[in-house]
């Protein structure tokens, strides 16, 4: 077993790495930015290291000076947590050549998912279902595109094949405008990835995302860990997951997680992965991607199978096999995961930076908050600005959607704006409740993003106040006195 283990990542994945990593004995590492030198990912470690600088390019993309840390501090494996160097398969490369153990799959199973194209065509020999499609030469007259897009039908979707979070991605309703949908994408995918291939692909109307976590050993087994359901999403991005996927039957469950182990199967996988599907509403699914990494939302899963997905990943990448096989492998209950941003929906969703100057997360026995801040903590403008994820488990969806509404209600964080009060009202909607979602469901339904009114602690406390106020010419100062902030304790905006 790996005796020190160094997480080349931040927030509250470092947080959620470390936490298991801490229980099973093994000295933890961390690395950190300018702004993140007081951040709990840096706290909870044994010991830390610092980057020279602030943005991600400066410090956590940066393979060269994690691999130079990780030597000097004697780490014998990386965790990549998720993001930033998590399915760079270059960076994993380098883990081996400096003898260093990724924690995660090998190099050539990332490649092998991280282009479209080629995925796709791995599938498809796998009698992994796929979505009609054509994936020609970028060169080919624009005739011989259209004459494909005829074949295909529309709606169709225009996708770069190096690309991702719906960057060079299109969609065409009608003909006419193929050439226009086929040229942009081609330019952005060339921009945000340095690809600029793109294929054509069947869009399917109003379709569900359902993906599958697996799991693969250094023996050649894969198994998976049943479905989450993440269909509510804001610009391609999940927002709130679940499991167990109120679309599925017992039997379809059982064929997409065939596919999935197909999927897994077919590229030699190894460690925790994803296998991303797209379910139409008559019930067929499709085979979207492969994710070559832990997820964001794997709570989800750990909180139905009871099973620790991280110190799986240490003990697969140690060389041990699995330490679970399908059949011993059962979910219970039902989950749900909401994620906390520091933004504002009523202003487009623009991130909300700021000092958290009160921050509680809600208590429970069935509640889990993974989160990287405190109070105390800052939120900057060079990360994404997820502050936790919020999770709730009960033995049936709807006692698991009144606890996350319990529980969205009793989360107190003061400083940033958040988008608690959208969340809530998403949990609330009267067809999330019936399980009717689908990935345009924020579309469809109109979801109040305007601030909920004040509670009456607010107005208490600002009647009350006994603060003085100093001004000069040059500043405003406020001394806080006996103020009913500090007998009131922290409110919350219901």
């Amino acid at each position: 077993m790996f005796k020190k283990v160094l997480i080349a990542n931040r927030g509250e994945i470092a947080v959620r790495v470390a936490h298991t990593l801490r229980e099973m004995g093994i000295t933890v590492v961390a690395v950190y930015s300018e702004p993140d030198a007081a951040a709990p990912h840096v706290a909870i470690a044994n010991e830390a290291h610092p980057f020279p600088g602030k943005t991600t390019a400066e410090t956590y993309l940066r393979a060269d000076l994690i691999i130079d840390i990780a030597k000097q501090s004697g780490a014998d494996a990386i965790h990549p947590g998720y993001g930033f160097l998590s399915e760079n398969a270059d960076f994993a490369r380098s883990c081996q050549k400096s003898n260093i153990t990724f924690i995660g799959p090998t190099p050539e199973s990332i490649s092998a998912m991280g282009d479209k194209i080629t995925a796709k065509k791995t599938m498809q020999n796998a009698n992994v279902p796929t979505v009609p499609g054509w994936s020609g030469d970028n060169d080919a007259p624009i005739a011989t595109v259209q004459k494909e897009a005829d074949k295909i039908g529309y709606p169709l979707l225009c996708k770069a094949a190096a690309g991702g979070g719906g960057k060079g991605m299109r969609r065409v309703d009608k003909p006419e405008d193929l050439e226009q949908a086929w040229q942009s994408a081609a330019r952005e995918a060339a921009s945000a990835f340095g690809d600029a291939r793109v294929f054509l692909e069947k869009y399917i109307e109003n379709p569900r995302h359902v993906e599958f976590q697996i799991f693969g050993d250094n023996e050649g087994n894969v198994v998976h860990l049943f479905e989450r359901e993440c269909s509510i999403q804001r610009r391609y991005q999940k927002i709130i997951e679940e499991t167990p996927s109120p679309a599925l039957s017992p039997e379809l469950r059982e064929e997409m997680g065939d596919s999935a182990i197909a999927a897994g199967k077919a590229i030699n996988y190894t460690n925790a992965g994803t296998v991303e599907f797209i379910l139409a509403p008559e019930g067929q699914y499709y085979f979207l991607e492969v994710n070559t990494r832990l997820q964001v939302e794997h709570p989800v899963t750990e909180m139905t199978t009871q099973q620790d997905l991280v110190r799986a990943q240490i003990l697969v990448a140690a060389g041990q096999p699995l330490p679970f096989t399908q059949s011993s492998l059962q979910q219970t209950g039902h989950a749900i995961e909401c994620r906390v941003y520091a933004e504002d929906p009523a202003n487009n969703f623009v991130p909300s930076t700021g000092k958290i100057v009160a921050y509680q997360p809600p208590q429970g026995p069935n509640i889990r908050t993974d989160s990287g801040v405190t109070a105390g903590s800052e939120i900057t403008v060079y990360y994404d600005p997820m502050v936790a994820k919020l999770i709730a488990w009960a033995p049936t969806r709807e006692q698991a959607i009144a606890g996350m509404t319990n529980a969205l209600n009793n989360f107190v964080i003061l400083g940033p704006t958040t988008n608690i009060p959208y969340l809530r009202r998403i949990i609330n909607h009267l067809e999330f409740a019936k399980g009717n979602t689908h990935t345009h469901f924020l579309t469809e339904h109109t979801i109040d993003a305007s601030p909920p009114n004040p509670p009456v602690e607010a107005y208490i406390a600002a009647a009350t106040s006994k603060q003085s106020t100093t001004t000069s010419a040059s500043s405003t100062q406020t001394v806080d006195g006996d103020t009913p902030w500090h007998t009131l304790g922290p409110w919350r905006v219901a």
